[in-house]
């Protein structure tokens, strides 16, 4: 059965929320919409829809007017087996010690490696991107410098890849966040796979708006392999949930986007530790 996507950018975010909540209730009605800054500088956002059915051209054009917005540009993917086409293209990621894999490739683990299983059916944060390749490498980095962490937070974990790291090196609980319920599921069948249960605890916050995590702080180690715009609203909340002499990692930064992202954090009381670039993303590693 194909796939069909609809796509359309305005530069507004309230609209943008609006003009997703209205193609949610289309008929045929999408399997998934999303809502998305497009990080050009251009303060503009994307909406995009998924439907197994071809959607109306003419309601989708009417609403992106109405809100804005450009034309929707309706595309056609073919059927495709995601998860055999992951499996064939997910090769295993050395980040430092650490050695990211899926169920497929289990007789490719290195004895004196740190191995952590991602399933292909979750593939996003394998390590395979610069972000999460970025964040791992420099958590190794940490931990060989003698940096020691006992409180460990990960702020929207992904597939929490980052915080099961953590657990692997060090033997106290590691919390991890996401704001999507989803993105909370997967990471917590992750940790499952991984043999991590009740090391690792997934909860749904935004930020740190949970108990568990405010009860947890401060932290010795935060990761944040988020975006741009986030990472600057949160240095605040970093700075205040951070303990001094505490770590944080960042990425989800493009390259030109680092200076800022630096800068907001070094307002709040952080001193650079290092500064990786991994193709067009950076990686930021810094010290309160």
């Amino acid at each position: 059965m194909p796939t069909f996507t609809a796509f359309a950018t305005l530069g507004d975010r309230d609209n943008a929320d609006t003009l997703a909540e209205l193609v949610e209730d289309l008929d045929p009605a999408p399997y998934g919409v999303g809502v998305f800054e497009i990080e050009d500088g251009s303060q503009r956002w994307e909406i995009g829809a998924y439907f197994l059915e071809r959607p109306d051209d003419l309601v989708l054009d009417l609403l992106a007017a109405a809100h804005g917005a450009t034309p929707f540009v309706i595309s056609e993917l073919p059927e495709t087996d995601w998860v055999a086409h992951v499996k064939r293209e997910l090769t295993p990621v050395v980040a430092g010690r650490f050695f990211v894999y899926g169920s497929h490739d289990a007789d490719k683990v290195p004895p004196d490696s740190v191995p952590l299983l991602i399933e292909a059916a979750m593939a996003f944060g394998t390590g395979h991107h610069g972000t999460t390749l970025g964040c791992l490498t420099a958590l190794d980095a940490l931990e060989r410098a003698g940096v020691r962490a006992h409180k460990v937070v990960d702020i929207g974990c992904g597939t929490a890849v980052l915080a099961m790291a953590a657990a692997k090196l060090w033997p106290e609980t590691v919390l991890a966040s996401d704001i999507d319920p989803v993105a909370v599921d997967t990471a917590a069948a992750n940790v499952k796979a991984n043999g991590l249960e009740g090391r690792v605890t997934c909860v749904e916050a935004a930020g740190f708006a949970h108990p568990d995590l405010l009860a947890g702080a401060p932290y010795d180690l935060i990761f944040a392999n988020i975006l741009k715009a986030p990472l600057i609203s949160l240095a605040p909340d970093m700075g205040r949930h951070c303990a001094p002499g505490g770590h944080v990692i960042l990425s989800g930064i493009l390259n030109e986007q680092a200076d800022e992202v630096a800068a907001a954090y070094k307002a709040q009381g952080f001193a650079p530790v290092s500064r990786k670039e991994y193709g067009d993303w950076t990686t930021l590693a810094m010290r309160r």
